[in-house]
């Protein structure tokens, strides 16, 4: 069976652990060669000897642009070359309307707006004709969330950066797809609760009740729609929303 991604080489920031593992993984596996990023240089070391010897790991922050600028110049330096971009790295704090602070707002908008505006803007010298760019958007960008309001509005304004992209590329040869997962059994989600196991699985209880499917997602399942978005077969979907989401969005 031939890889959907066979020498593709591919950047997916916030690719540590989580979602951002899963799309390093299956793209790994589809033949393509990997490099991820992360904050943390212990969690970064340990997904990319997961990973093994189709990935590298570039210790980078999203929101800092000189970070950004020294990803780039060493994948240039290796590859030569972007195939494929995930912009994936984010996050969020949940805090109700009348408690959310400066601090949230600069954190949120910074790594999920500033963030992936620059990280995709960055990479275009290194892109070509047949490119993919994926952002990693939410549900939320399409619901009301109680005490997630920040973190929601940072994600409908990616979903519109790549109405707005496919416009400023047209002719370019690349296309620019979002990817919205609903609820899905990762790290960071879990967090959300706190650190107090009762609570955390209250969440996942919740969540997962309100999902058609009656359950949370799984983060590889978000990976193969990433992997489809990446390759030749999306070849004509571009500027489209793929929500993964076992329907939570969609009723």
């Amino acid at each position: 069976m031939s890889q959907k991604l066979a020498d593709k080489i591919a950047l997916v920031t916030g690719g540590t652990t989580g979602i951002g593992f899963a799309i390093a993984q299956s793209f790994v596996a589809e033949g393509a060669f990997v490099f991820i990023t992360g904050r943390r240089p212990a969690e970064l070391d340990k997904a990319v000897a997961s990973l093994g010897d189709r990935a590298a790991g570039i210790q980078s922050d999203v929101s800092k642009l000189d970070d950004l600028d020294k990803l780039y110049a060493r994948i240039g330096a290796e590859k030569g070359r972007l195939d494929v971009v995930v912009a994936n790295a984010g996050g969020g704090s949940m805090l109700p309307l009348g408690q959310i602070t400066e601090e949230q707002v600069d954190e949120t908008l910074g790594r999920n707006v500033k963030g992936v505006i620059f990280t995709v803007q960055k990479a275009l010298p290194l892109m070509g004709r047949g490119g993919s760019i994926i952002l990693t958007a939410s549900t939320t960008s399409i619901e009301g969330t109680a005490n997630f309001s920040v973190y929601s509005a940072s994600k409908a304004a990616v979903r519109n950066l790549a109405r707005s992209w496919i416009l400023d590329l047209k002719d370019s040869g690349i296309r620019v797809n979002v990817v919205s997962p609903g609820a899905t059994h990762t790290p960071g989600l879990v967090e959300l609760a706190g650190t107090d196991p009762a609570a955390q699985q209250g969440l996942v209880d919740y969540l997962a009740s309100r999902i058609p499917l009656g359950r949370l997602g799984k983060p590889d399942e978000v990976a193969k729609a990433v992997v489809f978005l990446a390759s030749d077969d999306a070849s004509f979907i571009n500027g489209a929303e793929l929500f993964v989401d076992g329907g939570q969005a969609q009723v």
